[in-house]
C-alpha cells in the first residue's frame, strides 16, 4: 500500500510540475514565451516535444569584413583614431570647458589647503598636550591616529589636485 501511495503522489506531483507553454507575438512583432495562463489569452500553446529556443543562431560572414579607411583627419595627423562622424568641440567651446575645470578645480585645491591646515592645527594642539610612557600615553598616542590619518588624506588630495591642473592645456 505504502509502494503504491508514493506512486501516486510521484504521479501528481510530475503532472502539476508539467506546465503548458504558449508562445505570444506581440503587435510589434517581437515573440515571447510564457508558462502564464492569465497572460496567455490569444497566445498559442507550444507541443510540449517542440524545443524552445529564444537565442537565434549566428550568422556567418559571407565575406572578410571590410577595412575602415582612415578619414582626412586622421591620415594627416596619425594621432586620432576617432571616427569622422566623432562630434567635434570649437576650440572656444573647449577653452571655456577648459577654464570651467580650472577654476572647479583651483576653489578644491584651496578648500582642501584649509582643510589640511585645520588638520594640522588640531593635530598640533593635541601633540602638544604631552604624553608620558605609561599605558595612557600609548592610549593617547591611537587616539592621535585619526587626527594624522586626516592630514595624511588632505595632503594626497592636495597632491591629486595640483596633478590635474598640471595635466590641464
Amino acid at each position: 500500500m505504502r509502494t503504491s501511495l508514493s506512486a501516486l503522489t510521484l504521479l501528481l506531483v510530475a503532472n502539476f510540475a508539467h506546465a503548458t507553454v504558449f508562445k505570444c507575438i506581440g503587435a510589434d512583432g517581437r515573440v515571447t514565451y510564457t508558462n502564464d495562463r492569465s497572460v496567455a489569452g490569444s497566445c498559442s500553446p507550444l507541443n510540449p516535444d517542440q524545443p524552445i529556443s529564444t537565442i537565434p543562431p549566428p550568422q556567418r560572414p559571407t565575406a572578410a569584413p571590410a577595412r575602415s579607411t582612415p578619414t582626412p583627419a586622421t591620415r594627416q595627423s596619425g594621432a586620432s583614431t576617432s571616427p569622422g562622424n566623432f562630434p567635434r568641440v570649437s576650440p572656444e567651446a573647449q577653452r571655456a570647458r577648459d577654464d570651467s575645470r580650472r577654476q572647479i578645480l583651483e576653489s578644491e585645491l584651496a578648500a582642501e589647503q584649509q582643510a589640511l591646515q585645520d588638520a594640522r592645527a588640531e593635530l598640533n594642539d593635541l601633540e602638544s598636550r604631552g604624553f608620558d610612557d605609561s599605558a595612557n600615553g600609548a592610549r593617547a598616542l591611537e587616539r592621535l591616529r585619526p587626527f594624522q590619518d586626516a592630514v595624511q588624506l588632505h595632503e594626497r588630495n592636495i597632491e591629486a589636485i595640483q596633478g590635474e591642473l598640471r595635466r590641464l592645456r
